[in-house]
Parts: C-alpha cells; structure tokens; sequence
C-alpha cells in the first residue's frame, strides 16, 4: 500500500466528494422526510445517489490521475499546486450548490438547474432577493465556506500533494487506475449510454427523484445543455409581439379566445362533439417507420397490418414530422412544441419541469397518464422529462423483467414491439373504468433490426434488415389491435399510430423533404371509418387534432391546428427542422432559414424536386417568427398551463 501512497490525492479527493454529497442528501431527506416517506422505496435516493456522486467525481479525478501518473518527478511541485488548486475548486463548487439546495429545492421543488444559473445574469435583484427572505442561510453558507477556505490553507498539503514515486511503477499501475476511473464515470460497462438523470428516476414524485442526483450535476448538466438550446437568432430578428401576432395568424383560433395574456397562446380548445364519458387515448409512436415503408402511402409493401386498419380510421396521407430525431417527434406529438434549431425540448434543462404536454392537460382532467416503452426510459432523457411533465406512470424494461412474465424477445434496445403491445393491452385492461392517455414507443425499427425469428415473411434474404423490420413493426400494430378489439377498453378509446420520423434523413436538397414524410391513422369512437386528410398537415397539428375527439374541453397552449375544425380554403402548413437548417412550408413553397444567411425560396415538385424562385418576403418572416416563438416560448418559460411554476 505504500508504493500507491501517490494516489493519495485522488483517494481524499474522491472521499471527501462523497462525504459532503452523502451528508446533504441526508440532510434534505430529514428536511422534506414528511414527502419523500410517502413515495414507495423512497430509500432508493441512498443507493442511487452514492452512485451518481461516484459517476460525478470520478469524471473529475481523471485528469488528476493522468498528470499525477505522466509529470516526472522533477515537475512534483507544479504537480502538487495544481493537485491542491484543483481539488479544492471542485470540493467548493460542490459544496456551495449543495449549500445553496435546501432554499433552491423549497422554492423550486427540484435541485439546483438552469433556473439556478439564470439567477447569475441578474445579481443586483437576486442579492436584493436572498438578503431580504434567506439572510440566515447566507450567513450560515458563507461560515461553512470561509471554514473550508481556512481548512484548504491549513490542510491541502497534507490531502492533495502526491508523493515521490518510481515512474515505471506509476504507468504499469496507471491502466488499472484508468479502468477503475472509466468504469466508476460510465458507471457500467455493458451500456450503450452513459448514465444521466434519467437513471435516477424511481417514483413519479419529482423532488424525491432529484434527491437521488447532487446539486452540482444538475447545475453542470442545466450549463452543459445551454449549448444545445441553440440560438434562434441565427436566422435573423423580430420583435416577440409580431412574432405572436404572425404565428397566430396560422390557427385556428379567433383572438378572443386565447385565455391569459401571460401565456400568449393558451386558450380553450372546444371538443368535435361532447360526450358524457371522456374517451380514453392511446398514442402508438413508431421509431422510423416513414412514409416511403408503408403500402397504403405509396411505399414498399410492408404493411398489410396498417393498410388493413387504414379502412377502419382516418389516415393522414400528407402529414410531415418536424425532426430526424425521436425526441424531436417525442416533443411534436406529446407537447405540440414548434421545432426550432434547439435541441428537443424532451433534453433542455429548463423543460424538466412545468412544460405543457397532453399528459399534463389530461392529468387535470382526472386521467391516468403513462409511458410505456420496451427498452430503458433514461434514453435520450424521456424518463426525466416525462416525470416532470404529467406522465404519472413510467414502464420500461426493467418492469418487463420484473413482473415475472415470459416474453418473445429481447434485443439490444429492449424488449420487441411484440412484448411491448402484449404489456400495454394487459396494462390498459387493469384500467377498469377510469380514463388513461398513455404513449407507446416502439423500438424494432432501430439498427440492429433485431425481432424474434418466425413471425414474418421477411422481406429481405438477410434478416436484420431495415425493412425485415419494418414487417416485424407492422406485424406488431397488427397484434396490438388484434388484442385490444376483445378487450372492453377499445369501444372507448382514440387510437393513433403514427411514426416519429423517418428512418436516415438525407437528400442533396439543403432539406430532403421527402424524407420528413410520415404516416399516421386514428381509429376509435367517433373517427369516420375509411377517411382520408390529404391536405398538408404537419406533426404539431397531431396533438390539437387529438384532443377534439375526445368529448370534453382543454385549455392548451399548443400553435397545431384541430385539422378536423380546419376550413379546407387554410392553406397546408408543415415545419422541417434539419439540423440547423429550418424549413417553412405553406402548400408547394417552401423556404428555408440557415443560419447566418438569407433565407431562400423554392418551389416543391413530388417532394424530391426544389425549384428556387423569387423569396416572398412575408412568407419569410411567418417562417422566421416561427422559430423566434419557440425560443422566446421556451427561455421565458410560457409554453405551459396556468398556475404552473
């Protein structure tokens, strides 16, 4: 053990790390014990949390263990004022977020976020604030961390100076350090993903989940998404009134009836027709199941099921998603959000919590609200977006392998399409009498195509291939509704099937428009059987469209159109969004905004085929105000219901 005294630095660093973590975890439990007590398996944040500070501080170690490892010997004293420098900087930073949590997560129900960064832009008003309603705790934060600075004077030699050791002996031990450093940071070696705050969701109750992360991950991760929130000026600027004015200018709605001057868009959506028993409602999302794969829409023979079930619904033959990504569908057809060069708002820090969704309107309404998916949540975030946005009930794979039943198949994303609709059926059944909305995400159509042998025909000699896949998706909708026919939960439920986006988007256009092409059916009570929309359509206007069928009122914020309530003489509308190229469409013009650059213009011919001509200039700026609303909607926080925090 001597010869590893050199690790030293990196032993104290990562101790004292989990002390000051493990103690105010604690300290917070004690705080909010009334709450978190009521949440089943609430122990959880323990096991949990000791494993999101070791991801934590094990990511922070590595650069110490690479210099303490390669400096030579000569360079130990820059080595040891750095290793000092260092590991206090982040102890502090630790320390100070943590301190500054119990406040924060009173007034906030959540750790420390983006919310907590956004107060360093206004320091005159935020001391004003924490002087006037939190003196006693600043006074408290700052005792404890003038005693730390003292302690680090006094002490840092003694934890953080490495020793004198024999270099070769330093690499031959580095390797295993290394590992040990990259296995605590990924916190797995089997995981496709690396862990992120999805894993530490465990109930539906928000503040006990973030009780199982620590403050300063949550902060690093609100700082980290900020570069992913994009700048929605690139493409030019426009003041926020005529930005709402010309957004609102394409819905549907008459400006008396929007609600609440605060929320510029909120207003009650009236139902198709009312019903004395509110329908239930079933999104079924397929991962990249594209127009250019279904039969009905044109494209390859793959899918008997939904060109079978399109007789007994209504299908949308020219409907466009608004992204390449599931998130990015996740947010069109879950919360009606505007598609803008952000990122999916289902990954944004400043939309964990109090972001409008179906699941948060139909919440209100007494529903039950669920999702449902075959493979692990955390996945690009949903987990934690959802539980902070009105999904009361989260069933992933883990809740496959433990409910003791025997399923078809499990691949490397998770359990298959089959077993999810199996899952789902029995989960709607339990529901009894009383209303559920629940989303359905489906994973088969995903490289590797993975799906149990013998179910279909394969399409394709090799069977892992996209299309085999698609079959396999399509054999599933098919078994879903094969299932849910018997059941007595169908006579009183909206169906729809639609697809997330399609699967590799490319074109030598600037925007491949074709392939944003998507199918999608709705089927259920009230829905005309064998109908077809055939007008432009986009992904946003699904949800609106949505809500009309379902008996009663809402008050939403959503921009999509009802297409249902739509005058046949409203033009088509779609939005694109290519990376961060954003593309406007009205009917067969469509322009497009990239960034830094005047807009262009172009006529469209069978979706593959743009023609430039002369840029409208009005229709330009619809298209640029736009994507200047979903910013403002999402930094001001106004896309949400009233009385959200």
């Amino acid at each position: 053990m001597k010869k590893l005294s050199f690790l030293k630095p990196i032993f104290n660093f990562i101790a004292i790390g989990l002390l000051i973590t493990t103690l105010s975890r604690l300290f917070l439990f004690f705080i909010f014990k009334d709450r978190v007590v009521e949440t089943p398996n609430f122990w959880y944040i323990f096991p949990i949390g000791l494993r999101m500070d070791l991801i934590l501080l094990c990511y922070l170690s590595f650069l110490p263990a690479v210099l303490i490892t390669f400096l030579p010997n000569k360079w130990l004293k820059f080595t040891n004022k750095f290793l000092v420098i260092y590991s206090f900087l982040f102890l502090f930073l630790i320390l100070f977020v943590e301190l500054a949590s119990p406040d924060f997560v009173k007034q906030y129900d959540t750790r420390p976020n983006k919310i907590f960064l956004d107060y360093l832009i206004y320091p005159k008003e935020v001391v004003g604030m924490l002087l006037k309603s939190y003196l006693t705790s600043i006074i408290v934060t700052f005792l404890i961390l003038g005693a730390v600075i003292y302690f680090a004077f006094k002490k840092g030699k003694k934890y953080f100076y490495t020793s004198l050791a024999d270099y070769k002996f330093k690499l031959m031990v580095f390797p295993l350090l290394a590992f040990l450093l990259f296995f605590g940071a990924r916190s797995s070696l089997t995981s496709k993903r690396p862990i992120n705050a999805s894993n530490a969701v465990f109930s539906t109750d928000q503040l006990t989940n973030t009780l199982g992360l620590n403050s300063f991950y949550t902060v690093a991760f609100a700082a980290y998404s900020i570069k992913n929130e994009g700048n929605t000026k690139m493409y030019g600027k426009m003041d926020e009134a005529e930005a709402i004015a010309r957004v609102k200018k394409y819905m549907i709605t008459g400006p008396n009836d929007f609600t609440d001057a605060e929320i510029p868009f909120l207003h009650v959506q009236q139902p198709d027709s009312v019903n004395k028993k509110p329908y239930n409602l079933v999104i079924f999302l397929q991962e990249s199941l594209g127009a250019e794969y279904v039969g009905i829409l044109g494209g390859k023979p793959l899918t008997p099921e939904f060109d079978k079930l399109s007789k007994e619904g209504l299908l949308f033959t020219n409907l466009y998603c608004t992204g390449t990504r599931s998130v990015r569908g996740i947010e069109a057809v879950v919360t009606g959000f505007l598609p803008s060069p952000s990122e999916s708002v289902v990954k944004l820090g400043n939309s964990q919590q109090g972001f409008f969704t179906l699941a948060d309107a139909l919440k209100q309404k007494g529903y039950d609200t669920s999702f449902i998916y075959g493979g692990m949540a955390n996945f690009d975030n949903m987990a934690s977006f959802f539980n902070g946005n009105g999904f009361q009930d989260i069933v992933d794979q883990e809740d496959f392998e433990s409910d003791g039943n025997k399923y078809a198949f499990k691949g490397t994303w998770g359990y298959s399409d089959e077993d999810l609709v199996t899952k789902a059926n029995s989960y709607f059944k339990a529901k009894g009498d009383k209303p559920f909305f629940s989303l359905m995400f489906s994973t088969s159509n995903h490289e590797p195509f993975e799906y149990p042998a013998g179910r279909i025909k394969p399409f394709d000699k090799k069977p892992a291939t996209v299309n085999n896949a698609m079959k396999y998706a399509d054999f599933s909708i098919g078994k879903f509704f094969e299932m849910a026919k018997k059941e007595a939960y169908f006579k009183n439920t909206i169906f729809i099937v639609i697809a997330d986006h399609n699967t590799r988007t490319y074109g030598k256009n600037l925007v491949p428009i074709n392939k944003f092409h998507i199918p999608a059916l709705i089927l259920g009570p009230g829905v005309k059987k064998g109908t077809v929309y055939s007008n432009l359509a986009s992904q946003i206007d699904i949800p609106p469209t949505l809500l009309g069928y379902l008996g009663i009122p809402f008050e939403t914020p959503m921009v999509g159109r009802n297409l249902n309530k739509l005058d046949a003489k409203i033009q088509g509308r779609s939005i694109m969004q290519f990376n961060d190229i954003n593309a406007f469409r009205v009917e067969n013009q469509v322009v497009i905004m990239q960034p830094n650059l005047k807009p262009l213009q172009f006529e469209i011919k069978n979706d593959t085929t743009l023609i430039p001509v002369k840029l409208n200039e009005e229709l330009a700026k619809d298209a640029l105000a736009h994507v200047i609303t979903a910013g403002n909607l999402y930094k001001e926080n106004k896309y949400k219901l009233r009385g959200t925090k």
